[in-house]
């Protein structure tokens, strides 16, 4: 019989072995336990996919995948309790309807119910998946991260922003739901256009999953400088989250430089000019398009029988006075409300305004009633424009109409066409479309604009008559200005700006910024 060869491993163990198995040991067993992991996560990314197929295989995938916060129609509840769908209020559907028609587009959103789940559905030809959210997903995800930290700290922190673990975690989850939606309907190699700050996350998460997609993101408001961004503590994320976009789009110059800055500064990529270089060779462009408006739906919409009839009809409710001032904000404390109806009131109250003669209208539209700041911001502007009317006002006729509601396209064109004055003074603010939307129409090149200079509009409309909002003395004096411009002088500052609205529509917007996602990586 042939005795077996003694192999290494059946060698006696001496005290010596014995301690480098022991050293060993530990390693193999991380070595084994990474190797579970790798398998278990390999595990979850097939179960996941294998999911994302089941759900998919009754859904028609679309190439072109608009994903915003909100689907773009609200639902409208009839007197016999039927309810139905309109479409929302607002360019950006405007310019995108016929191009998501033309290829079958879809748009992913949540429909503003919480806790109520709903089935994809199609409304004027629009593919529609909603995405739902819970009362608690509402809470923090919506009214705590995106517009309690990041809507302040992108403002200028005209608010002090509030950092809360809880909120970011619900802004994390309640984007991954956005992006696997978003996965599930996009046909492979199709264009999807992110929407806004509440969704600064899925370009990443959907670059992760799907990698054959074009992705393009548009920020509708500032971002904030380099010194201020550097706050929030999940900087990093926020950053990688908007670079697993091949575009990210800006409303000015300056938010597209400080974005570039900081990739190169926290996350420490390679930049030329307006691009971001990936270690994989891949590019993030980032650059502005200043949204717009569409110019020529309001022209026709403030030149039509029934606008006219309307803008007259106002003016005599406010008892023909001479100059009409007009102010339309969401209530927002970026739109530096308090300081201009402090404004209107000293010149009402130094004669520098002849309350039967001028009258300020305010529209602000019901905003984030639910937000503490913003029901204190309400009661404010409440009592401060009570003060003002009650010392100065008469009989019927008070100095300031504030107008705490929201209203149609329709009638928002009659007011514009019935003013006199056009005041847009916020403190910061991405572009603000009002102060267009009043230049539009305007078809009869009268009218002046006030504007502030940290609108983003105050870029392109020039001819504006310029203010600094924290200036209350060098507002006045703007105003007073505005009220006693020549008819010539209108209208040769009335036809620049006009010239630069038409020219530069949302269907030149959305055209300019889809052909340089197009371009950007081949």
């Amino acid at each position: 019989m042939t005795t077996p060869k003694k192999t290494a491993s059946a060698r006696p163990k001496t005290a010596a072995t014995k301690k480098t198995a022991a050293k060993k040991a530990p390693a193999k067993k991380a070595a084994a336990a990474k190797k579970t992991t790798a398998k278990k996560a390999t595990a979850k990314r097939t179960t996941a996919k294998k999911a994302t197929r089941a759900r998919t295989s009754g859904t028609t995938r679309s190439s072109f995948v608009v994903v915003a916060n909100r689907l773009p129609v609200d639902r409208v509840v009839h007197e016999d309790g039927t309810t139905d769908w309109r479409t929302s209020p607002g360019g950006l559907v405007s310019a995108l309807a016929p191009v998501m028609r033309k290829n079958r587009g879809a748009w992913v959103g949540w429909h503003g119910a919480p806790d109520e789940e709903l089935e994809p559905f199609e409304d004027d030809g629009l593919s529609l998946i909603p995405v739902p959210l819970s009362q608690q997903d509402v809470a923090e995800y919506y009214e705590g991260f995106s517009n309690g930290t990041l809507w302040p700290l992108y403002h200028d922190v005209v608010e002090f922003p509030e950092y809360h673990r809880e909120w970011w975690d619900s802004y994390q989850r309640v984007n991954q739901r956005f992006a696997d939606r978003t996965a599930e309907v996009a046909k492979r190699g199709a264009t999807v256009w992110v929407q806004d700050y509440q969704l600064q996350l899925v370009p990443q998460m959907l670059r992760e999953a799907r990698p054959d997609l074009r992705i393009g993101f548009f920020l509708h408001i500032p971002f904030p400088p380099v010194e201020l961004f550097q706050q929030l503590p999940w900087r990093r994320s926020v950053l990688y989250g908007l670079l697993g976009a091949d575009l990210v789009g800006f409303q000015l110059p300056g938010g597209a430089q400080n974005f570039v800055r900081l990739a190169r500064q926290r996350v420490g990529l390679e930049t030329h000019r307006d691009r971001v270089v990936h270690p994989d060779g891949r590019e993030t462009l980032a650059k502005a398009y200043p949204i717009a408006i569409d110019a020529r739906g309001y022209a026709e919409l403030a030149t039509d029988e029934t606008t006219l009839e309307r803008a007259a009809e106002i003016r005599r409710g406010l008892e023909e006075p001479r100059t009409v001032f007009l102010g339309v904000d969401r209530l927002d404390y970026t739109k530096g409300l308090k300081q201009r109806i402090r404004a209107f009131g000293e010149l009402f109250a130094s004669g520098q305004l002849d309350p039967d003669e001028a009258v300020f209208v305010q529209v602000a539209t019901p905003s984030r009633e639910r937000v503490d700041q913003y029901r204190r911001l309400r009661d404010e502007i409440d009592r401060l424009v009570g003060r003002i009317n009650g010392d100065i006002g008469r009989l019927g006729r008070p100095p300031i109409v504030y107008l705490h509601n929201s209203y149609p396209r329709t009638e928002m064109a009659a007011l514009y066409t019935a003013a006199d004055v056009m005041v847009v003074t916020p403190l910061r603010d991405g572009m603000n479309l009002v102060a267009k939307e009043y230049i539009a129409c305007r078809g009869d090149n009268t009218g002046a604009l006030v504007l502030s200079e940290f609108a983003g509009a105050a870029k392109e409309l020039k001819q504006a008559l310029q203010v600094n909002p924290y200036d209350i003395n060098g507002m006045k004096d703007a105003f007073l200005e505005a009220d006693q411009l020549t008819r010539a002088e209108q209208s040769r500052r009335m036809r620049a700006m006009r010239k630069q609205v038409f020219d530069n529509d949302i269907d030149r917007w959305a055209e300019r910024y889809l052909h340089d996602l197009r371009e950007v990586n081949g």
